[in-house]
């Protein structure tokens, strides 16, 4: 089981000051430190964290993968084919949204997606959708030609404890199960943290896990390293 880091919320800590730290790249650098396999971060049309400059910076630095989360427009296009990461992973975008609410709906949008995915795959690039754990949505994805998904786990995160919790970590691990006999790369992320993560670290389809905010608001405390090695051993625990 592997994780890869999230660390948009290290550049909204410094964009809330308009300062020059704390410097996205060296959290990204520590955190590989201490034992992460990947680094993600999301440039939004908005820029509100993370920007161009910091896509350079991560490129020229980050030792194992750089996974760049991006909506799938002409503009984050352009960007990707010149970063060049490991992984583009194409997530909904609203402007008036907190942070990404749901999953891409890859039905309605096969039809733009195809021709954007194979330019992406074209250039060598490996791509991912973010998408909620429905069957169909997940069958669209295998249809439009991706490497892997991650499965929104938002859901199951935003419950308590009970049947509707449990329901959702159900759904999750049916998603995975099917994306996985269809060869699909598993991944998953959204919500996560140190009180929820065991359960669907058990799902073995499961290979890797995205996180960030958890990590991020747990390293202000203990640091970046010490979070990353805690999250680390929660999920080897599978």
């Amino acid at each position: 089981m592997k994780l890869a880091i999230n660390v948009d919320h290290i550049a909204t800590i410094r964009e809330a000051r308009q300062s020059n730290e704390p410097e996205p790249v060296l959290a990204a650098l520590l955190a590989e430190q201490a034992g992460a396999e990947g680094v993600v971060c999301h440039i939004r049309s908005d820029r509100r964290h993370i920007k161009e400059r910091d896509l350079r910076l991560f490129r020229e630095t980050v030792k194992t993968k750089l996974n760049i989360e991006m909506a799938a427009t002409e503009e984050m296009k352009r960007i990707a084919l010149e970063i060049n990461p490991d992984v583009v992973s194409l997530v909904p975008e609203t402007p008036e949204e907190l942070t990404t609410e749901g999953g891409l709906d890859v039905i309605s949008n096969e039809k733009q997606l195809l021709p954007h995915i194979k330019k992406l795959r074209n250039a060598g690039i490996k791509i991912s959708i973010f998408v909620d754990p429905n069957l169909k949505q997940i069958e669209a994805c295998h249809k439009v030609g991706v490497d892997l998904i991650e499965i929104n786990t938002g859901k199951y995160a935003d419950l308590k404890s009970g049947k509707e919790r449990q329901k959702a970590l159900d759904e999750i691990r049916k998603a995975a199960e099917h994306g996985h006999s269809m060869g699909l790369e598993i991944h998953a992320g959204h919500g996560l943290d140190y009180k929820n993560v065991l359960p669907v670290a058990a799902i073995p389809e499961i290979t890797e896990f995205s996180i960030g905010f958890s990590i991020v608001a747990r390293s202000a405390i203990v640091g970046i390293e010490k979070a990353v090695k805690e999250m680390i051993a929660l999920i080897e625990k599978y």
